[in-house]
């Protein structure tokens, strides 16, 4: 097959979107298929403003007027196109009589946008863009979801038929394993970690529901809980808001905390591979890649106890309530004596997610969705 892939726009940086694209190139061509990516080109966007607000609304320019056209010149090409991130559903009105498959990985942006989450509001300009997009989603010929909870929250939000979406779960999107303990411990010096230090990291950006605040949180209560001085909280991903900051300084937790900013895949396993355990307390997810990450490194999880996270962590990882600091603190030092069990477990669970099955399950779809256009056709004649 020629498979078109549409990926997201660079200046968006959005990682986790940018690595499932090339994970579809990867491996599907890998599989024998025929690749191309395309996504908007940066050329309004990338003018040097100091206006991070008008770089957005130029940004705008450059993916919903001139992509439309580059979209249009590639279509010829492709046998089915993919849509990798549901954010991009806008572009399924170009495809109406093109087989084609949307990635839908969460609707925690529509459902702040109709009010169901009342710790984020979204603005006006936020609920329009989300109106676009949920109405190309609801053109789509196929949308795969990466978890049961988003695909029941697009059964529930859109006007889809239940054949018109499926799940497919999301794949490991690198070859994560223990890191030798030799190789760790020199990319950890390197990045400024203690020698033979214990800590908990966490991994991720800052969106709302990724509850970094809470990840504070929770560590603060259990530096006063272990009063351990050898104990860190390693947070790797985004840079921390302002408002971590402020959290850090305020309870005196400076030299506690080790901020990583964009790491890349080695160092992250080298993290993995060392960490005490991984704390991730979403309050809301579409997946959540870190889990089975940590898991294929050895690495505990501690996770909140809500879907999808509890589904994808299984019966190896140790589940918290997110919006509860002290008690998570609490459990988390009940099952430090335990964690070399949750590591064994977590071996097992991750096997789970292995993206060779994925991408079989991806090429069935678009085989589906090509199958279905070759029906129609042939009733036509």
């Amino acid at each position: 097959m020629k498979i078109l892939v549409i990926g997201n726009y660079q200046s968006d940086a959005i990682q986790s979107m940018d690595r499932f694209a090339s994970m579809l190139e990867f491996y599907l061509t890998k599989f024998g298929h025929e690749v191309r990516v395309i996504r908007p080109i940066p050329y309004y966007g990338r003018l040097g403003l100091s206006s991070q607000l008008l770089k957005k609304w130029l940004g705008y320019i450059d993916k919903l007027i001139l992509f439309p056209s580059q979209l249009r010149q590639a279509l010829s090409w492709a046998d089915v196109v993919h849509i990798c991130d549901h954010g991009n559903a806008v572009y399924t009105k170009y495809l109406a009589n093109i087989p084609h498959v949307v990635t839908c990985h969460d609707l925690l942006a529509v459902r702040s946008g109709l009010g169901e989450f009342p710790e984020y509001k979204t603005g006006w300009s936020g609920k329009q863009l989300q109106q676009m997009m949920m109405k190309g989603l609801n053109q789509a010929k196929k949308v795969v979801c990466v978890s049961q909870e988003t695909r029941s929250d697009v059964l529930r939000l859109s006007s889809l038929s239940e054949s018109a979406v499926c799940c497919i779960s999301m794949g490991l999107n690198y070859p994560y394993t223990p890191m030798t303990t030799i190789e760790a411990k020199q990319r950890l010096e390197a990045l400024g970690v203690p020698p033979d230090c214990q800590f908990i990291l966490h991994v991720g950006g800052n969106f709302w529901y990724k509850n970094r605040l809470g990840v504070l949180e929770i560590f603060y209560h259990l530096m006063l809980q272990l009063k351990e001085r050898d104990f860190y909280l390693v947070m790797a991903g985004k840079p921390m808001t302002e408002e971590m900051h402020q959290f850090i300084n305020m309870h005196n937790m400076t030299q506690k905390i080790i901020e990583l900013v964009n790491i890349d895949n080695e160092n992250l396993r080298s993290l993995y591979s060392s960490a005490t355990a991984l704390l991730f307390p979403s309050l809301y997810e579409g997946f959540g890649w870190p889990i089975i990450e940590a898991q294929a490194c050895g690495c505990p999880v501690f996770t909140s106890n809500r879907l999808p996270m509890n589904d994808v962590g299984g019966d190896a990882a140790i589940y918290i309530e997110p919006d509860n600091p002290e008690k998570a603190a609490e459990k988390i030092i009940d099952y430090f004596p335990i964690l070399e069990e949750c590591k064994i477990k977590g071996f097992v669970n991750c096997q789970r997610f292995q993206v060779e099955t994925m991408i079989s399950q991806y090429i069935e779809n678009y085989q589906q969705v090509i199958g279905d256009k070759s029906l129609k056709k042939a009733k036509i004649m």
